[in-house]
């Protein structure tokens, strides 16, 4: 495979039923499939079990693990493939959620690394729909602090301790690990985070699967990554600009920018040393890459290799989430 030429890169979705999933990611992103209990599409894993295979051009078949292993930092970057070795670090997802999901959290790199020898699990959310007065649980009400926290356990009315956010298409959350949070039913999203599967759920809201069973909970593991300072600190403050990068989410593990684009728009990647992740979230986008050309659709997503410095983008009306390290 040396010999085959690196090159924008689809790659298959990863389709994931779940117990409170629905039909948006068919009707509105159109993924191809035939349930109507979708939750989560899978743009680009590395989750075990879960490796992305690329769905265009001549790696078309080609899975992600193969392409690190061939192309190592010509696709991820040099100092990332250092850090990460054979690695992906991120996991890229669009969500539906047409019931609530569970109230969780995820542990820091340092409990995970001690109780599942993982990464820990930092992401952000980029809200593309919502139904009228839907939301998001993100965080706890002000003022709750951990004894609250214990007795609305023991009364088993946790619902009522926590802050909920109605949302609108645009509005963008940072999920720190400790940050107690649930995307509630009527939501769409983009989510981008650490290649990490490792979730505590805190609550179910009492219900039950198609055998009668309730979902297992993870309360006192909870406990010990719950952080009741993050509360106030989820989301971003940001102000969109037409034909130019706007910095939404930047940490030690991945920069999120949103460009809405109304025309033609090169971007010098010269310089970035990390591969690009481009998340269609509005409209359709032409991609071209030194002689490669690409149609992004809505609900699509595109890696461009750590090796292409220049990538010109088009569009009379799309807004794309650009992804880096």
């Amino acid at each position: 495979m040396n010999d085959v030429q690196l090159h924008p890169l689809k790659f298959q979705p990863i389709l994931k039923d779940k117990i409170w999933g629905g039909s948006k990611l068919k009707t509105y992103l159109h993924k191809e499939t035939t349930s109507n209990q979708v939750g989560e599409s899978w743009e680009i894993s590395d989750v075990e079990g879960d490796c992305s295979i690329v769905a265009n051009g001549s790696l078309k078949g080609t899975s992600l693990k193969e392409l690190i292993d061939t192309y190592k930092e010509n696709l991820v970057g040099e100092k990332i493939y250092q850090a990460f070795g054979n690695k992906f670090p991120l996991l890229i997802k669009f969500i539906d959620a047409k019931e609530n999901l569970s109230v969780q959290l995820h542990p820091d790199d340092k409990l995970a690394k001690e109780r599942h020898n993982s990464f820990g699990k930092t992401e952000m959310w980029y809200i593309m729909q919502a139904d009228q007065d839907c939301g998001i649980i993100v965080g706890f009400k002000n003022g709750i602090e951990i004894d609250d926290y214990n007795q609305a356990l023991q009364q088993n009315n946790i619902e009522e301790i926590l802050n909920f956010e109605v949302v609108k298409p645009g509005d963008t959350f940072f999920i720190k690990p400790g940050l107690i949070h649930a995307i509630g039913k009527g939501v769409v999203l983009a989510e981008i985070q650490q290649t990490s599967d490792i979730t505590y759920r805190v609550y179910d809201y009492q219900r039950k699967d198609s055998e009668g069973n309730e979902r297992e909970l993870h309360t006192e593991e909870a406990k010990a990554a719950i952080d009741f300072d993050a509360n106030n600190e989820y989301k971003v403050s940001y102000t969109s600009a037409e034909n130019k990068k706007t910095a939404l989410v930047e940490n030690e593990y991945f920069k999120t920018k949103e460009i809405k684009l109304t025309q033609s728009l090169t971007l010098d990647y010269s310089a970035t040393d990390s591969f690009v992740i481009y998340m269609n979230v509005e409209g359709t986008t032409t991609v071209e890459v030194e002689g490669f050309t690409e149609t992004l659709e809505l609900g699509e997503t595109l890696l461009i290799p750590a090796c292409f410095n220049e990538v010109k983008i088009t569009s009379k009306n799309a807004t794309l989430l650009e992804v880096t390290i």
